[in-house]
């Protein structure tokens, strides 16, 4: 069993930040005394159960819709910003307790950028997406009210659709940071199948949200006076020729 320390930089921006322990075999990690849970990248999933398709529908099943098998379960920590000093110097701590002998040196502090959004729900419920903070949603790539088949970047539509599908969820997402759609025949104007509808869609969050963009730029401005503010007073009072 080994201690590990070091220090790392605040990444700038607003996605997500994960710690990546590969390299690690099996321990727990704290980042300025906050604990992110235990890490296991020596967990690998069971190589079979993974298909191209994708249906929820029906009875609850553990094996519905797998990813990811063969690799590592346990890989990549979230790491709440919240958790992050916003300091001048963004200096952050890390701890890792490695219980088995793994390596440090491939760890490494990353940022994810969402690209695209999917999501499903059956007749009678809600659908409800939302993108990152500081981003919106800017294209469909795929809407569909029916029987869509397939899973995240690679739906397909079904033997029957509603001809609103895009009309309803571009009306209902785009250029919103969030949005919710009533998956019912009278929000897709469309009798066919009844309760057996559903809806699949994938959006893409590479829009900017003005607002964030407003408050980021002020924010910016600030540092630049500060760092002004900051340069004369150490260059000390000009003499005038």
């Amino acid at each position: 069993m080994t201690w590990y320390k070091t220090t790392f930089k605040t990444p700038e921006g607003t996605d997500s930040v994960v710690l990546d322990c590969l390299g690690l075999t099996k321990g727990q990690a704290w980042i300025n005394g906050h604990s992110i849970g235990r890490y296991w990248p020596t967990m690998i999933a069971d190589t079979n159960g993974c298909s191209d398709k994708c249906d929820y529908r029906g009875s609850y099943g553990a094996d519905k819709c797998l990813s990811g098998c063969g690799e590592p379960s346990q890989r990549f920590y979230h790491v709440p910003r919240s958790f992050l000093n916003n300091n001048d110097t963004n200096s952050n701590t890390l701890i890792l307790f490695e219980e088995m002998g793994g390596s440090p040196f491939n760890v490494s502090v990353q940022t994810i950028t969402t690209g695209s959004i999917c999501a499903t729900a059956v007749y009678g419920k809600t659908l409800e997406v939302k993108c990152p903070d500081g981003k919106t949603f800017s294209k469909i790539e795929f809407a569909s009210y029916g029987n869509p088949q397939g899973k995240c970047g690679s739906f397909q539509v079904g033997q029957w659709e509603s001809r609103d599908s895009i009309s309803v969820i571009e009306n209902a997402c785009i250029g919103k940071q969030s949005c919710s759609v009533g998956v019912t025949s009278s929000t897709f104007k469309i009798n066919q199948g009844g309760s057996d509808g559903q809806l699949a869609v994938q959006l893409l969050c590479d829009g900017s949200d003005p607002e964030i963009g407003r408050v980021e730029r002020v924010k910016n401005l600030h540092k630049d006076i500060s760092r002004e503010k900051l340069l004369l007073n150490e260059s000390g009072p000009q003499s005038e020729l």
